[in-house]
């Protein structure tokens, strides 16, 4: 790094990208950037001092051509105009998974990938470390609740990330101690089958050096890897860490016996509610406890962990209003958040408000979409969110819509959201989605808290 006296990224908005621009920041490098929208995360990043604008124009980009390192994401388009610019005029232009594995170099790197629960599960692990002595710098996939960031920055030898397989990103890291925490289809537009999809998972899972936590059940085996392999579970016994005897408190909040191969630590108390939590904190504790916490430590940690922005994310709740934001956008993720709040709140009745994440995931999982979405007791569908993508000819939310089997279903553009929900009485609300609808979880609270 030390030839390039300035940074630019394409796509700083992003939550990897923005974690790895404020690391740099932090190390005293000129940084700035280039995003499609604002969001909250560019306003966070320009209150850093962080120059970030919205107009695809070459001009923004630093002209010291030798000096500058420019960083992009490849959920920007391939004829983006910055993006061109930057190639033709001889930039050096790397990727942002390029970029975290040589940060991570030299470093004892602990990670998390996995189709879904890799965000909640790495970030608890950070919090783990970070309330122990050691500490850690960690590159996390969400903003973390107790530090309001997606960056940690220590002088620990300790590092975190998030491994994501979109792209085959995590193809960069070399863990020391890593979990994998599915491998459900998903990217079937970047691997094309299940098979390749996991084929790459098998080859993340050979860059590990001394320990691999799977959860029970996914197809890791001993000729993947030259790591120790070691399984872990919700509640299967037959696991080397499991929950067991989890009992749910009257706000959610599971309470649980944490087995593990050194003993059992009793009474753990997951800071977050929801099961699904509980099988994120016997994974990260997996982790942390082969990286050598200790168990009272891991025990303290994920009591006092507040979880990840737009994961399981209690906004209001009150006996007779509650909601709730997930960025559930895969069914069996949103399966997962589903059943974690029906556990929460058995009486209640669920309304679900769910945005679909790309035209190619509504494709390939339609029919798996509307069969977990059938499963609450309304369902407000939104339209597709594009992200990177053109629109598919045939494909629009209608092809969830038509094949779901709930007692109460209704098709909305997001813009008459609000206006429809301030008609409506409700009891239990989530919001799912990984696109835009996080922009309406301001207005619904303060709306609903005007109920209350």
């Amino acid at each position: 790094m030390s030839k390039y006296s300035k940074i630019y990224f394409i796509g700083i908005g992003g939550i990897g990208m923005s974690a790895i621009a404020r690391y740099y920041k932090f190390k005293g490098y000129p940084v700035a950037g280039y995003d499609r929208t604002p969001s909250d995360l560019t306003r966070a990043l320009e209150s850093e001092g962080i120059e970030v604008h919205y107009k695809d124009d070459i001009d923004y980009v630093p002209k010291d051509v030798a000096s500058t390192l420019v960083v992009y994401t490849p959920a920007i388009p391939d004829d983006m105009g910055e993006l061109s610019y930057v190639r033709e005029q001889g930039y050096t232009v790397i990727k942002r998974s390029r970029m975290l594995g040589e940060l991570a170099e030299g470093q004892v790197l602990l990670a998390v990938a996995g189709t879904h629960g890799k965000t909640t599960t790495s970030t608890l692990v950070a919090h783990i470390l970070t309330q122990g002595a050691e500490g850690c710098s960690a590159f996390l996939g969400g903003i973390s609740k107790n530090y309001g960031t997606n960056l940690l920055v220590s002088h620990s030898p300790t590092m975190v990330a998030e491994a994501d397989e979109f792209d085959r990103s995590f193809l960069q890291l070399h863990p020391a101690v890593a979990a994998i925490t599915a491998m459900d289809a998903d990217h079937l537009d970047i691997y094309g089958t299940h098979e390749e999809y996991i084929k790459a998972f098998k080859e993340f899972a050979g860059q590990v050096s001394r320990t691999l936590i799977v959860k029970k059940g996914l197809d890791i085996t001993p000729g993947d890897t030259r790591a120790r392999i070691l399984h872990y579970s919700y509640d299967d016994p037959s696991a080397d860490f499991h929950a067991a005897d989890p009992r749910p408190d009257s706000l959610g909040h599971y309470i649980f016996d944490l087995v593990h191969p050194g003993g059992t630590i009793k009474d753990v108390r997951c800071g977050c509610p929801g099961w699904v939590n509980v099988e994120n904190s016997v994974a990260a504790a997996a982790v942390c406890l082969c990286h050598g916490v200790s168990p009272s430590a891991v025990k303290d940690a994920i009591g006092s962990y507040r979880g990840v922005r737009r994961r399981l994310d209690v906004h209001v709740n009150t006996p007779s209003l509650t909601y709730i934001d997930d960025y559930a956008h895969h069914p069996r993720e949103l399966s997962a958040a589903i059943s974690s709040i029906r556990g929460m709140f058995p009486e209640r009745k669920l309304t679900a408000i769910f945005q679909p994440h790309l035209f190619s995931r509504t494709m390939d999982f339609a029919d798996e979409f509307a069969q977990t979405l059938s499963k609450v007791d309304k369902l407000i569908l939104l339209d597709i969110y594009p992200a990177r993508e053109e629109p598919i000819p045939g494909v629009t939310s209608e092809l969830i819509f038509n094949k779901v089997e709930g007692p109460e279903k209704v098709m909305l553009k997001k813009e008459d959201l609000m206006a429809y929900l301030e008609g409506e009485k409700l009891d239990v609300l989530a919001t799912f989605g990984a696109g835009d609808i996080d922009r309406f979880t301001g207005p619904i609270t303060e709306m609903l808290e005007k109920r209350t």
